[in-house]
């Protein structure tokens, strides 16, 4: 009896928390119903629909290059670094294709120059990264770079959230051609709004020539004229928290140009950071609100904005409900900046633009190839990889059911290549690499490319797996349509993407821990709509790692434990 007292006074004390934040909410101008949907974490609720794919004319196939982090970690120099870009040459990787020399993290100083821009470590990269990259370049190398969407990096470095401007400008002018953006040390975009009392808006050094009140506006949804709570005798624009709503504007100028427009906001006592974007005929701005607590309840925040001749079309909303919303947002921001900064430079100094590859590296917190071809050019689909079959698996399983949301210049990332690190055997390094060129991956290796310079077997296994020119030109294939599960079970996977020329590659992976043999009619092929496949008495076949070709409509093999064998299949 006693239990369900407690039982009951416990749900009556969270009821009476509810209702008293419910009523609260809802006296601040805001949706409390539309902000308990920010609970849910990967789902996308901005409409996506009609923004453009992020097209900033790079290569439409994966990248195929090398990164510094499963190797060098955060001891990084560039010293190792040049030394690594000579053996990508010297080695024959950058013959089959490999040309990214990446630098993860740890590669900047903790001090941002007097400018307020990222810098080289100046102990490990006393030159410069601008003298880096010119070196690099000169081997026919293109360089890339890391950066984080927070605060700080993964190692607690400098990072780029607030900073995104200036940083893509800075990275731009160094030559750098990729650009990874991590995920620790984020600040997710709130959700919330408060009530707008009015905008103003005037030309630079000029009294204020509009005014934007709450009578003027056009609401959408729920949005809506409010009075302030603590001032009743004030009123704002409520009630677009979380998607709630909308306001709209029409405003005439005779001239356009940059403008002045300041935000006029009420605030309790004590507040949280928040949040409003302002469209302004379609370009995007955006407005923060600081924390803390104040004497005063009405306040201001001033943005610059551009404004056309005649009317233009302003609207103020807050979209970000889910963590994936903020997501969306912050890479966005981030791919714009990079976009604008490579053609700028580019017309600053005259010479050929270098776009930049934008790598989403939001570990899939947010779903993000539901909306990465919007903002970017590749997702990481999971958290890092490690080599460890166990964690090789695992990404395979996560990554090969997105198939159907690459396309040209936008893929899936699985993570960096651990062939040839750790403990796999031959046929688990064989299988990774077979299983990521299947998945149109980006192909960035993480091993010591400088040991492959010692002529070894062991080195000369590994330049021999990752330099596969048949499983190359599989991942390069430029209808970039990456291989579907076909037929899953524990033990043994068959995969099979499409190709170009309408040749099929198809792999059969065994899972399990001792030799599988496979019987495959490949008619059966014709059954996926998704391979475009016409049934023929005879196929040619290339067995892609015996190099063998013969005729038939019929696969027979035998396929090690945690090995592959894969084919192209041609009609």
């Amino acid at each position: 009896m006693k239990f369900l007292i407690f039982i009951i006074a416990v749900i009556l004390i969270i009821l009476v928390i509810f209702c008293t934040w419910f009523l609260s909410y809802m006296a601040d101008g805001k949706c409390p119903l539309c902000a308990l949907k920010s609970i849910g974490r990967g789902k996308l609720t901005i409409d996506v629909s009609k923004t453009e794919d992020y097209d900033n004319n790079v290569s439409d196939t994966p990248i195929m290059g090398w990164s510094s982090w499963n190797t060098l970690r955060n001891h990084i120099d560039e010293n190792a670094i040049y030394d690594t870009a000579k053996a990508m040459c010297s080695t024959g990787l950058a013959q089959a294709g490999y040309e990214y020399i990446n630098l993860d993290d740890c590669w900047q100083s903790s001090l941002r120059d007097s400018d307020g821009k990222l810098q080289g470590d100046l102990e490990s990269f006393p030159s410069g990264i601008d003298e880096l990259c010119k070196k690099v370049n000169e081997l026919g190398l293109k360089m890339g770079i890391y950066s984080s969407n927070g605060t700080l990096t993964c190692e607690d470095m400098p990072a780029s959230l607030g900073n995104e401007e200036l940083d893509a400008k800075t990275f731009a002018s160094w030559g750098i051609e990729y650009v990874k953006y991590d995920f620790c040390h984020n600040k997710r975009i709130s959700g919330s709004t408060p009530v707008i009392e009015y905008i103003d808006i005037s030309k630079p050094g000029a009294s204020s020539e509009i005014r934007l009140r709450p009578d003027h506006a056009k609401f959408s949804g729920r949005a809506k004229k409010v009075k302030c709570v603590d001032l009743p005798s004030k009123h704002g624009i409520g009630f677009i928290n979380h998607g709630a709503g909308t306001a709209t504007y029409s405003v005439d100028v005779p001239s356009g140009g940059d403008y002045v427009m300041t935000v006029h906001y009420h605030k309790n006592y004590l507040h949280k950071k928040q949040y409003l974007q302002i469209l302004v005929n379609g370009r995007q701005y955006e407005v923060f609100f600081p924390s803390g607590f104040s004497m005063s309840s009405d306040a201001k925040a001033q943005i610059i904005v551009q404004l056309d001749s005649g009317d233009n079309i302003i609207v103020l909303q807050n979209p970000v409900v889910t963590l994936a919303d903020s997501s969306y947002i912050q890479y966005s921001r981030m791919g714009r900046r990079l976009k604008e900064a490579s053609r700028d430079w580019a017309k600053y100094t005259g010479g050929e633009e270098k776009p930049i590859t934008f790598s989403i590296c939001e570990w899939g917190f947010g779903h993000p190839w539901n909306w990465g071809r919007k903002a970017g050019n590749m997702w990481r689909t999971t958290m890092d990889i490690t080599p460890k079959w166990g964690r090789i698996k695992a990404i395979y399983n996560k990554n090969i059911d997105l198939y159907n949301l690459a396309s040209p210049g936008h893929v899936n990332d699985p993570d960096m290549l651990e062939v040839g690190n750790g403990k796999l055997t031959p046929d688990e390094n064989r299988s990774h690499f077979t299983l990521w060129c299947m998945m149109a991956a980006p192909l960035v290796l993480g091993n010591d490319l400088r040991r492959l310079t010692d002529n070894s077997s062991k080195s000369r296994f590994i330049i021999d797996t990752v330099t596969n020119k048949s499983l190359i030109l599989i991942d390069q294939d430029a209808l970039v349509k990456p291989a579907k599960r076909i037929k899953k079970s524990p033990a043994l996977d068959i995969i099979a993407r499409p190709l170009e020329n309408g040749d099929i590659a198809l792999c059969f992976f065994n899972k399990s821990g001792k030799e599988r043999p496979v019987e495959f009619e490949i008619n059966t092929l014709a059954e996926e709509k998704y391979l475009n496949f016409k049934k023929l008495t005879e196929y040619g076949i290339h067995d892609l790692w015996a190099d063998d070709r013969f005729n038939g409509s019929k696969i027979t093999a035998s396929v090690p434990k945690h090995g592959v064998a894969a084919y192209r299949i041609s009609q």
